[in-house]
């Protein structure tokens, strides 16, 4: 590989995989490499190792525009996600294009040459070494791939167990017959509390408050009806339609009616964990998409809760002991394992120290334009998918987008495409409107928002088609 690229790709995960084939079909006369500081493509889906991983998305919409997923898996497993993006890598040849254990360490814009100089670490050697592009995609996920969040709790060093923060999975980890005790309420948790259930002697999940959780079913049932009928490539781009249609509409009606939805999200889990189960550990006390809802695929949760293998403490730590954890009620858990399954650090363009002419841009400082590009930096484009409906449905915007730009600066024999925010009536806004802990810890590891089209950010599916796919490039 040359140290030049028209485009540098920054992620072999599901974005960066996604946007290179996206950059192969749409901008073929275009160069590019993509670099990722892990050993292994898939990102998220190769970093997570945990009992049960699975996604909160179906894979209908989680899957690519392009590529058909063809399992009957609606919310699928890890590992069936990461084939999925290898398999995309190999059929595009996009793996020759990939260079492993190659952390980014910094990126400096040029306005004189209209050229990116990345300096690079390679993992393995420890050398760096310099690669200069035009253009420069982040796809690097908006989270630390090195540390998970992990409250400061007391008395840690005084447990005689195991403690584990899912980002971090020991391979081979023994928990049959074991007590196991999971700290957190979110996707994770709601993941693993089934999944180690099966083998474990018990697992509490503890949690500080409730979060919502939906049963959806494992399996789509009218796409493999419809396999028997029409073409792979119809029945996926059905269920897609289907999908999006109903994510949007349940989004919508839950911020217009919160109260209403409340009830029937409280009414449906009750109905299967049965009327002796205390709903005091399901009632969060926020409205519906105030925080991300927790899918529960086939209401394994609640099965695994009411056949007594697992339970459900709401209340604070005092500390951790030498058996377990002491609560603030004064009851306290024994445990062999503890999870701590207590969320994300986010992170900014990979960490990656930004430069524009010897100036450092910070991500907080610069407003977002179309959700994909930042206020006075030229020629870079990132990545953030949906927190209201699946990641990839944006991921695939984006790249269309980037791609249609890219040939549009092409054909008018441009070098630089920059976002300018001159207009005073603009008013700057929080990135996302959530209260998830995560969000609420890392503001200052997003960019603003504006007031208006095209600084506002939309977290509406058929509104960015307009915005990213229909509106002028040149605006």
């Amino acid at each position: 590989m040359s140290l030049h690229k028209d485009v540098l790709i920054i992620g072999a995960g599901l974005s960066g995989i996604g946007f290179a084939r996206h950059l192969q079909m749409k901008s073929p006369q275009k160069s590019f490499a993509i670099l990722d500081a892990r050993d292994a493509i898939g990102g998220t889906w190769d970093l997570f190792r945990y009992p049960g991983v699975r996604s909160d998305s179906d894979m209908f919409t989680m899957g690519y525009n392009f590529k058909p997923w063809t399992d009957t898996q609606m919310l699928a497993d890890g590992p069936k996600i990461r084939n999925y993006i290898m398999e995309t890598a190999q059929e595009g040849g996009l793996d020759k294009h990939i260079r492993l254990g190659c952390k980014v360490l910094s990126a400096a814009w040029s306005s004189n040459t209209a050229t990116w100089t990345l300096q690079v670490l390679n993992n393995a050697t420890g050398t760096t070494q310099a690669m200069t592009c035009n253009f420069l995609m982040m796809c690097s996920g908006y989270y630390n791939y090195d540390e998970g969040f992990t409250p400061e709790f007391k008395g840690t060093e005084d447990f005689k167990g195991t403690i584990i923060h899912p980002q971090k999975w020991p391979e081979n980890l023994d928990y049959k017959g074991k007590r196991v005790l999971v700290i957190g309420s979110g996707a994770t948790a709601v993941t693993l509390v089934p999944a180690m259930a099966k083998d474990a002697e018990h697992v509490v999940m503890l949690q500080r408050s409730p979060t919502y959780v939906l049963a959806v079913p494992s399996r789509d049932k009218i796409s493999e009806r419809l396999r028997k009928y029409i073409p792979e490539k119809w029945v996926y781009h059905l269920g897609r339609i289907r999908r999006i249609t109903m994510v949007s509409w349940f989004y919508k009606f839950s911020r217009a009616y919160p109260n209403f939805v409340r009830k029937i999200l409280l009414s449906r889990v009750k109905a299967m964990v049965g009327p002796d189960f205390d709903m005091k550990h399901f009632t969060p006390k926020y409205n519906p998409w105030d925080e991300r809802l927790c899918a529960v695929p086939s209401g394994d949760m609640f099965r695994t809760l009411k056949k007594g293998k697992a339970s459900i403490v709401t209340d604070h730590i005092d500390k951790f002991t030498d058996a377990g954890i002491l609560l603030k009620s004064g009851q306290t858990i024994k445990a062999d394992i503890i999870v701590t399954a207590t969320g994300l650090n986010l992170l900014a363009w990979g960490g990656i120290q930004v430069k524009v002419d010897g100036r450092e841009m910070k991500v907080n400082e610069v407003m977002n334009y179309k959700g994909s590009m930042f206020s006075d930096i030229p020629n870079l484009a990132a990545t953030f998918g949906y927190t209201n409906a699946s990641w990839t449905l944006k991921a695939d915007l984006i790249a269309d987008y980037v791609c249609r730009l890219l040939n549009h600066m092409d054909a008018r024999g441009d070098s630089i495409c920059v976002p300018r925010q001159r207009d005073p009536s603009v008013k700057e806004e929080d990135f996302l409107d959530m209260r998830s802990g995560y969000i609420q810890r890392g503001k200052s590891e997003m960019s603003k928002l504006g007031s208006k089209v095209p600084w506002k950010l939309y977290q509406d599916y058929r509104q960015d088609i307009k915005l990213l796919g229909k509106s002028e490039v040149d605006d």
